[in-house]
Formats: structure tokens, C-alpha cells, sequence
């Protein structure tokens, strides 16, 4: 695996490298990123890893300092993976200077569920990955479901700038109990742990729920709400929305997804489930 810690060394080495999937992440790897790199594999000719923890994305009082970096053992795991080249850039060379353009994404996407509680991520988000973009050149890049306004931001990013990259979601990799794999996963106590598969386990019901004929969206979400708080969890939302836009659904409507978010600890989790 070839590794690079500057953006003039990475564009000199990738000119032969054919087509090109990216893969973007934050390090930490767990096996929800391998199954990214594993699936990279299949869409080109190399695959190329980006780890950075990007301060834009994060508001004050989150956790960019104390997010683990685990480059040695991280690497270790994408030479397993058969990834072809990393690019680990400090802050100095990704923002040699304040930066000053971002890309702000239209207020209705950004400005519920996680951006209503995260004002101003998906703007740091949006902004670092299309600067990845330029610095790679990849045709293919990847991004799981289980950020899925993520994927929906970039997504459309991509489509209105014309950018000449093929975006794949890739389905949430999960634990055996259901607990959708993050590397903020690591935050949590055994006993959180333990109560952590109740997220999915609550989002499954909402879903049973829907497929059985209830149409009563606000009551399914409440009920919701109300068994993680009485279990210990602080939800920000649950809430069923279209695949296409986030926005609220009309009753009848297919092609649903229920997202949710919620303080377990001090530990912000969250998942979603499509129908």
C-alpha cells in the first residue's frame, strides 16, 4: 500500500493508477470500513483511502480532540483490506490557510434531524469531501447508509456541481445484536453496550409497524421516543421520511426511511432503516 502525507506526492503517484474509488473516512477503522474497501475493489482499478478528521464538521464541545487516532493499527488493516494508496494529511496540509469558500448545501436538507442538533456539520462535511474529490480525481466514490443525510448531501452535491463521480451507498454493516458499527461505538460503557442494539430494535418496530398498515407517523415516532427514554436514552428525533429528500412523507407514500438519533451516556448514536 502505498502512503502519503501530501497532496503533491498522492497526485504524482495516483497518475497511473486507472480508475480510481475513494473511500473517505476518519480513521478509527472498524468493520463497517472494510466492508467499504472490500467493495471498492469491485468498482475500479484502485482503491484509495482517505483518513483525516476533518474540524470543519465538528461544532464547539464535540469531540474533534478527543477523536481516536489510530493510524498505526488502521493501516495495518487496509493493507489486509488490499487497499492500493492512503492519504493520512495533517490539518497544515489540508488547510494550509483559514478557508475561506465552503460548500453550503440548501437549508431544507441541512436544516433537519442531524443538522437541526449539528449546525453547520454537513456544511464542513460537504466542503472537506469535495476537496477530497479535487485532490484525488476519483470516478467512483463510496459512502455507507448509515450516515444517510450524509450520503443524500454529497449525493446531490455531486449531481448540481456536475461532478464527474459516481457516488455507491453502501449498505449499514452491523453487529450480530443489530448495532450499527461507528467508531463512536468505542464511547460506550459494557453495560451501554449492551443497551446500545436498542436503537435498531426500535426503528425494526417502526418499520413492522408501517408494513402492517399503520399510517399514524407522529404516534409511531412518539411511542418511540417515550421506550428509549425509558430506557435511559436522550433521542433527539425518530422520524419517518422519504428516501429522495428527507422531507415528511404523505400518508400512502413509498419509498420511506426512519431515521433516529439519540444520546446514549455521552455517546451520540446514530441509525436508520429503509423501507
Amino acid at each position: 500500500m502505498h502512503i502519503h502525507h501530501s497532496i503533491a506526492a498522492l497526485r504524482a503517484d495516483l497518475k497511473e493508477a486507472g480508475r480510481i474509488v475513494l473511500v473517505p473516512t476518519m480513521g478509527n477503522l472498524h468493520d463497517g470500513h472494510i466492508a467499504l474497501m472490500r467493495q471498492a475493489r469491485k468498482h475500479g482499478d484502485s482503491a484509495v483511502v482517505t483518513i483525516f478528521v476533518n474540524r470543519l464538521q465538528f461544532r464547539p464541545g464535540e469531540d474533534f480532540e478527543n477523536y481516536p487516532r489510530t493510524l498505526a493499527a488502521d493501516c495495518e488493516r487496509l493493507v489486509v483490506a488490499g487497499v492500493d494508496y492512503l492519504f493520512a494529511p495533517d490539518e497544515d496540509e489540508m488547510y494550509p490557510a483559514q478557508q475561506q469558500y465552503y460548500v453550503d448545501p440548501p437549508s431544507e436538507l441541512i436544516g433537519i434531524l442531524e443538522g437541526e442538533f449539528r449546525p453547520g456539520h454537513f456544511r464542513g462535511v460537504a466542503t472537506v469531501v469535495l476537496k477530497l474529490f479535487n485532490i484525488v480525481l476519483p470516478q467512483v466514490a463510496l459512502f455507507g447508509k448509515k450516515d444517510y443525510q450524509q450520503m443524500l448531501v454529497l449525493s446531490n452535491m455531486v449531481r448540481d456541481l456536475a461532478f464527474p463521480v459516481e457516488i455507491i451507498a453502501a449498505d449499514t454493516v452491523r453487529a450480530d445484536d443489530g448495532l450499527a458499527l461507528s467508531s463512536r461505538n468505542g464511547y460506550l460503557t459494557a453495560e451501554q453496550r449492551n443497551e446500545a442494539p436498542r436503537l435498531y430494535h426500535t426503528l425494526s418496530k417502526i418499520v413492522a409497524a408501517i408494513r402492517a398498515g399503520k399510517n399514524d407517523f407522529p404516534v409511531l415516532e412518539a411511542e418511540a421516543m417515550n421506550e428509549l427514554r425509558g430506557n435511559g436514552w436522550a433521542p433527539s428525533y425518530v422520524s419517518v421520511r422519504r428516501k429522495a429528500d428527507l422531507q415528511l412523507p404523505q400518508v400512502g407514500e413509498a419509498g420511506l426511511v426512519v431515521l433516529a438519533a439519540a444520546l446514549l451516556g455521552n455517546t451520540r448514536l446514530i441509525d436508520n432503516l429503509e423501507l
